[in-house]
């Protein structure tokens, strides 16, 4: 296959549990990943897990253990947590693997040689939960005097020995990477912050630190460990087995999309892209920021006790209930909002009276009119051919809504076609048609299970099982379930399996 696409999520750092808003990232690369193997596309999908850094040393040490055990739990259930979301990750790359570590040296190795990095010493405001310096005039002061980043951070002065990259000679060039390439940054609230934070003046970035040791070494001097976010970002490239650029994942290279939460596009969309070029690489054709959630109105925090596992939910609700929720709630790169109350008329409405009972009243009526077997393709009226035109829309217009992580608006296209078969249903009553024109019930049936599958088939990212067990019931072979099989009609009389429903109702039990 000629069309690659390589898709990433960030690697996520082990300082905690995984919660909904690791799974809302990992979902969402997932489904593009999954998308774009439907549409053809030979495709790496990369996620892992960032264990460097001042705070896991400090919080293996305050527990009691060795870091690298620490991080190694931490990191499992990063994994497992991905696995449970039904993430078709093609690796998971871990930041404390010897691939890594060897990828960070050459990578410092080509920042050296180009004349970018030089010893120093550093003093400023670091934040140590963010791992990130601050420039006095982004930080607020407390009555107290407490200084808080722009995160809400505690910062604190820092002055130590320290190598810089002379990120304020790439003004320039970023700005005029960035005015090549109007689409690099999304959505746009997220470039206009980025070409702001850019045009203001870039400072020389301290990239390696002295005070602990829990990093990667830099080369040729071990009293220093590579700043977390340089050992952070190298892991796109590292899991590509960089520094062999002839190596058979190298092709991927540049990333087509480094996804990720709004917190963290400073890192993706300035100082990686100066990275790249200095060390004489491409540097990633778009970086998307998404917004974050928030619980019942509420910010998450474990102080408050209303951080959500996501697997919990799944325990509850099913994996793809959970999947098309996330997806669908809200636009995605806006913040958004969780509620059991919103995640349970999603289900109900949406995926049970919807598209369930539209699923389940074709094919109960197939079964019990037709003797269970699809039926030919008829000559259209005008009412079939408006729905079926809507259907055969659907691949053009979710990959273009797609490519630009517009899921939300992806599942709405869907889902005017769920509705269209629905209305088409109640004006054609195939139920009377049985007893007065049989004929046209059969064609009737036929041009809802053609859009079933049109429908099914564009869903499948979103919910795989789901999507897979809608497939099986309309009697399309597993090797017909791309985008490209639409375009081959499934022959009449095809035996279609028993119907059962795929979307049950959900009803909150009595306390």
């Amino acid at each position: 296959m000629s069309r690659r696409f390589f898709i990433t999520t960030p690697i996520y750092y082990v300082n905690g549990a995984p919660h909904i808003g690791h799974a809302y990232t990992s979902i969402a690369a997932d489904v593009m990943a999954r998308w774009k193997r439907l549409d053809g596309f030979d495709v790496f999908f990369l996620t892992g897990t960032d264990e460097h850094g001042q705070k896991v040393e400090q919080a293996a040490v305050a527990t009691g253990v060795d870091p690298q055990a620490h991080v190694d739990r931490l990191s499992a259930d990063f994994r497992a947590m991905a696995e449970a979301m039904g993430v078709s990750f093609d690796d998971f790359i871990r930041t404390t693997e010897a691939r890594h570590k060897r990828a960070c040296a050459a990578f410092w190795d080509r920042l050296v040689a180009s004349g970018d990095v030089y010893l120093g010493a550093y003093e400023g405001w670091y934040a140590l939960r963010d791992e990130s310096f601050y420039n006095d005039d982004e930080l607020t002061t407390l009555p107290d005097g407490t200084r808080l980043a722009p995160t809400g951070a505690p910062v604190s002065w820092v002055k130590e020995p320290s190598y810089f990259f002379r990120l304020s000679a790439w003004q320039d060039r970023l700005l005029a990477f960035y005015d090549a390439n109007p689409e690099v940054i999304g959505p746009p609230s997220r470039r206009n912050e980025v070409l702001s934070f850019v045009r203001q003046g870039l400072k020389d970035l301290s990239i390696s630190r002295s005070g602990f040791r829990w990093g990667v070494p830099v080369p040729n001097d071990p009293d220093h460990v590579m700043y977390v976010w340089v050992d952070a970002l190298v892991n796109y490239i590292s899991a590509l087995g960089f520094p062999d650029e002839n190596g058979p994942l190298w092709r991927f290279w540049p990333a087509d999309l480094h996804l990720l939460a709004k917190e963290i596009v400073r890192f993706h969309a300035v100082f990686w892209p100066a990275f790249l070029m200095s060390a004489g690489l491409e540097p990633p054709r778009r970086v998307f920021a998404h917004g974050w959630w928030t619980v019942e109105g509420e910010k998450m925090s474990k102080s408050v006790g209303n951080v959500i596992d996501p697997r919990a939910l799944v325990a509850e609700f099913g994996l793809d209930p959970v999947r098309y929720f996330l997806l669908r709630e809200v636009p995605f790169g806006s913040d958004g909002d969780f509620s059991r109350r919103a995640l349970i008329g999603r289900l109900n409405v949406e995926l049970a009276n919807d598209l369930g009972n539209l699923s389940q009243r074709t094919l109960s009526q197939v079964a019990r009119n037709l003797g269970g077997r699809l039926p030919a393709i008829a000559a259209p009226t005008e009412d079939d051919e408006a729905l079926l035109s809507l259907a055969a829309a659907l691949p053009d217009q979710l990959r273009e809504l797609i490519d630009r992580q517009a899921l939300h608006e992806a599942l709405e296209t869907v889902w005017k076609v769920v509705r269209a078969g629905n209305a088409y249903v109640d004006r054609q009553a195939p139920w009377a048609l049985r007893k007065t024109d049989p004929d046209r019930m059969a064609a009737v049936l036929r041009v809802l299970a053609d859009t079933l599958r049109a429908v099914a088939t564009v869903l499948q990212p979103f919910m795989p099982d789901s999507m897979g067990r809608m497939l099986d019931q309309l009697g399309v072979p597993v090797e017909a379930r791309s985008l490209a099989g639409l375009a081959v009609p499934l022959p009449g009389g095809t035996v279609l399996p028993a119907p059962s429903g795929i979307f049950p109702r959900f009803a909150e039990q009595a306390a």
